[in-house]
């Protein structure tokens, strides 16, 4: 299933069909279909294209769906070519996931300068399936302004994200002091705009509020060096009722423009490259424990370790080093 320069160049053209099947490909597990995925993502980068990357997570229930397809759509008013990268949970038994993101965003997903992408997070720790990375650069390449990457939801793990996107959305429900102590550190410290969605009807007031919690918990965090004053700043929204969406984007705008002027949006692109370079590694020598010599050496290690012949760190010792001297190559 690879790629030739024809759909190379459909692709840089902006060609659904060949976006599409590029993700596919660079989604895909098997040998082959690796070998022209990266084919293909080198061809793709020169094309030196470059889009604005927003990470947004969220509680579950807080309109995520709602809140992308209504940002989108406003986007998209302003001239803008937008790609949603929507990250589903997969099933811990069969590894499949609902992908209902092109259901749920279905006034976007019919939008001529949008282009909507579920996947499967595969298990994969940190919100994002395994090659979110690359289906953003191919998104890039394809000629996309913005690439809204929707993380599976609000965990320990999210903060990943912070590694493939330009600017961190939290969106989060109108609610009382518990949801506030619901929220990870971890992901409150990478947030760079928290998004009070449901901001309308009976609960505008409530979202006044919470937003002024959530002000004042940013307050409290240590500052980080590569924001201007006033943020990280949180604010209130309406995904409904399109309130607030043009405020937030100019405040995307003015913190991205800010980056840019004092050189962090480059230093923070160039610090992903090294982060996934090193994490391409360790996925590639994670996946030498896949043959069937290097299983049935663990598996005679793991049967001596309950027998009592040796301790787990010693055999795991020597795992390691029957490895690293390709004895079961």
């Amino acid at each position: 299933m690879g790629i030739s320069k024809t759909e190379l160049d459909k692709l840089l053209s902006g060609d659904r069909r060949a976006l599409s099947k590029a993700i596919t490909l660079v989604e895909s597990s098997r040998s082959d279909h690796r070998a022209a995925a990266l084919e293909l993502l080198e061809g793709a980068s020169k094309a030196n294209r470059q889009a604005l990357r927003i990470g947004l997570s969220g509680t579950p229930g807080v309109g995520k769906s709602t809140f992308i397809e209504s940002f989108g759509t406003y986007l998209t008013d302003q001239a803008l070519k937008v790609a949603v990268l929507a990250i589903d949970p997969s099933s811990a038994r069969t590894g499949g996931s609902i992908l209902g993101d092109k259901t749920r965003m279905d006034r976007l997903s019919r939008n001529p300068n949008a282009f909507i992408r579920p996947s499967p997070s595969q298990s994969h720790l940190g919100g994002v399936a395994r090659r979110t990375r690359e289906a953003v650069a191919i998104c890039e390449a394809a000629g996309f302004d913005v690439v809204l990457i929707e993380t599976v939801g609000v965990g320990q793990s999210e903060t990943i994200v912070s590694q493939i996107s330009d600017l961190f959305l939290l969106l989060l429900a109108p609610a009382g002091g518990d949801e506030l102590q619901g929220v990870k550190r971890g992901i409150m410290e990478i947030a760079d705009m928290i998004l009070v969605n449901k901001a309308d009807g009976d609960l505008k007031a409530t979202a006044t509020r919470t937003c002024a919690d959530y002000a004042g918990a940013l307050r409290l965090l240590r500052s980080r060096p590569n924001d201007p004053d006033g943020f990280p700043m949180a604010m209130t929204v309406s995904a409904i009722e399109e309130n607030g969406l043009s405020d937030a984007w100019d405040k995307i705008n003015e913190l991205i423009s800010w980056r840019r002027a004092e050189g962090h949006f480059d230093h923070t692109r160039q610090s992903q490259v090294s982060f996934w370079f090193k994490e391409d590694i360790r996925q590639m020598l994670l996946s030498q424990l896949d043959g069937a010599e290097a299983r049935e050496r663990m598996d005679a290690l793991e049967r001596a370790i309950q027998a009592g012949e040796i301790s787990a760190s010693l055999a795991a010792d020597s795992f390691v080093n029957d490895l690293k001297s390709k004895r079961f190559d």
